[in-house]
């Protein structure tokens, strides 16, 4: 596969300042920007990069010189810094420049779309041949496309870097996994924030999101909560290890405990959060994510743990309990449709992803609606693969048929936001964080089965 690992540039001035940037090319590096930018030079210090593609706005390019400085210091795993116009950002001719407070007031309505239906923000511009139409987020999409058009077939099985915006960082994502523009502001993008992109070939074919928006070398546990944030925080962690995963053998609705990696994963999990303030805490009602729940609430001795029936894992039917090579001997051919096209598959005397689906969006709804009620803050939800891998697919958009699009390792932590109430949009603010669990920026938790 391809890997793919996108950085969002350093703070720039006008983040500071809270203006709109688009192409401006005005703004640059704060003392803060450039020190980040350093610490994710040192992140990715031991991955070798066959190519770096950077935005030309200067606050990318100065980002991506930073980080190329610190990946120096390695000069086998340095490839030179390649820009790209293919990497600009978003493109908001009517609002480069303005403090956002501005555009609120003088583009009122049009900045209610932006946040409510970014897909059809339109701005007329005049030039020499007249008015004509400008979707900007639309564009970027297509911009993205024709970017990853361009550069996946060349990098094949390779590593690449890309330096890039808020705006492309996201239309990157999403065109890779198929989300659509009308959930642009679903998935957070920090200054310096970590995205890794698995490719299995062009776009359109597989693709992984390992992790998203990391922030752990800055200091930064999980990205900050937006300023206009009323809602509710929900970090969402798949349980710890256990022996059945270590030996890739299909667990299901089997209840298996944690080994003692898994037991380690959980505390480690706990170590990471204790510092975070826990209003309540669900776990799936199976023994694994229990186990890892209560181990990470050691932290939290005043919270209790309900359990919900809705977030067990997938019933695999006939295939618990059996190994990979078992289940391609009985089912032949069933296990690469489970593979490939994963709504598609019922389990023998099991379920399929739909009544996951069902089951599942139902008691994260709950749970949501529960908790803005009670007007709390923030909660630890500890489910399973299936599980999370199905409540992602909800919370961005995406069909079942997206279900292998994301990757939970054991003991790692999303984070997801309702900074507007339940029948606003949610926000992916960070996905599959595993640097507490010691494998640095890379996912090297067990790949397990489900």
């Amino acid at each position: 596969m391809a890997r793919v690992i996108i950085v969002r540039h350093g703070q720039s001035s006008y983040n500071t300042e809270r203006r709109i940037q688009g192409r401006t090319d005005v703004s640059v590096l704060t003392e803060k920007g450039h020190n980040d930018a350093s610490k994710v030079g040192k992140a990715l210090s031991n991955i070798s990069f066959n190519a770096i593609y950077s935005s030309p706005l200067q606050r990318a390019r100065q980002t991506a010189e930073i980080v190329h400085r610190e990946l120096a210091i390695h000069p086998a795993k340095t490839a030179v810094v390649q820009t790209s116009d293919k990497l600009l950002e978003i493109d908001l001719p009517l609002w480069e420049e303005m403090l956002t407070a501005d555009v609120k007031q003088k583009f009122a309505e049009d900045y209610r779309i932006w946040h409510e239906r970014p897909h059809e923000l339109r701005m007329l511009l005049n030039d020499v041949e007249g008015t004509k139409e400008h979707f900007p987020v639309l564009a970027l999409y297509e911009q993205a496309r024709h970017f990853w058009q361009e550069i996946l077939p060349q990098h094949q099985s390779e590593t690449i870097l890309i330096v890039g915006h808020n705006g492309i960082n996201r239309a990157l994502i999403s065109t890779a996994l198929g989300i659509p523009p009308s959930r642009y502001h679903c998935l957070q993008q920090s200054n310096c924030g970590l995205t890794v992109l698995n490719f299995a070939g062009g776009l359109g074919e597989a693709v992984q999101l390992e992790s998203m928006n990391q922030t752990q070398h800055m200091g930064e546990a999980m990205p900050t909560l937006r300023p206009e944030h009323q809602g509710v925080r929900l970090l969402l962690v798949r349980h710890g290890e256990t022996e059945w995963n270590r030996q890739t053998r299909f667990q299901g609705q089997i209840d298996v405990p944690l080994n003692e990696n898994g037991k380690h994963q959980a505390q480690k999990a706990g170590e990471f959060l204790q510092n975070v303030a826990i209003d309540f805490a669900v776990s799936s009602s199976m023994l694994r994510p229990k186990e890892t729940a209560e181990i990470i609430l050691r932290h939290h001795p005043s919270i209790k743990l309900e359990l919900q029936d809705g977030l067990r894992e997938i019933s695999h039917g006939l295939w618990e309990g059996k190994l990979e090579k078992e289940i391609e001997q009985e089912f032949p051919g069933e296990l690469q449709r489970w593979r490939t096209e994963p709504a598609a598959v019922q389990m023998p005397e099991g379920e399929n992803l739909q009544q996951v689906w069902e089951r599942s969006v139902a008691a994260w709804q709950k749970i949501v609606q529960t908790a803005l009620d009670n007007q709390l803050k923030t909660g630890l939800i500890v489910a399973h693969d299936a599980t999370n891998k199905t409540l992602l697919c909800h919370i961005l958009g995406l069909p079942t048929e997206n279900f292998w699009n994301f990757r939970q390792g054991n003991g790692a932590v999303s984070v997801i936001d309702y900074p507007t109430g339940i029948n606003g949009l949610p926000v992916l603010q960070a996905m599959n964080i595993t640097t507490h669990l010691g494998g640095g920026v890379l996912d090297k938790t067990a790949a397990g089965a489900l």
